[in-house]
């Protein structure tokens, strides 16, 4: 089996990400959340594993956002599932900022992406 190939695709205008707050995006088919966190910017899955509940809808405080439906919160740095009820931690993405735009790297595993040339 062929290990993935990585690719950056562009997912938002970082002037778009409010501070301290999460959007959420598509980005090749994939819904995803962003995070900005001071001068940081993270992304993982906008689905929360636990009920499938959109994160962009949830709060975010630090580095931490809260589903808001069972109040499980995540690392968005990691995407790992810190307290009950939730059990499996969320798909992380690296992020890169360049020219005041936010890029997403994203792999050919991925279902609905699609490899630039």
């Amino acid at each position: 089996m062929s290990a993935a190939h990585e690719f950056w695709v562009e997912a938002a205008a970082l002037d778009e990400l409010p501070a301290d707050d999460v959007r959420g995006v598509q980005v090749q088919g994939l819904a995803l959340a962003l995070y900005r966190v001071g001068a940081e910017v993270y992304a993982t899955d906008d689905l929360c594993t636990h009920a499938h509940a959109r994160l962009c809808e949830g709060f975010l405080e630090g580095h931490e956002i809260e589903c808001p439906l069972h109040q499980g919160r995540f690392d968005v740095r990691s995407g790992k599932a810190l307290c009950a009820p939730l059990t499996e931690d969320l798909r992380s993405y690296p992020v890169k900022i360049e020219g005041g735009r936010v890029f997403v790297a994203l792999d050919d595993g991925v279902p609905g992406a699609e490899i630039s040339a």
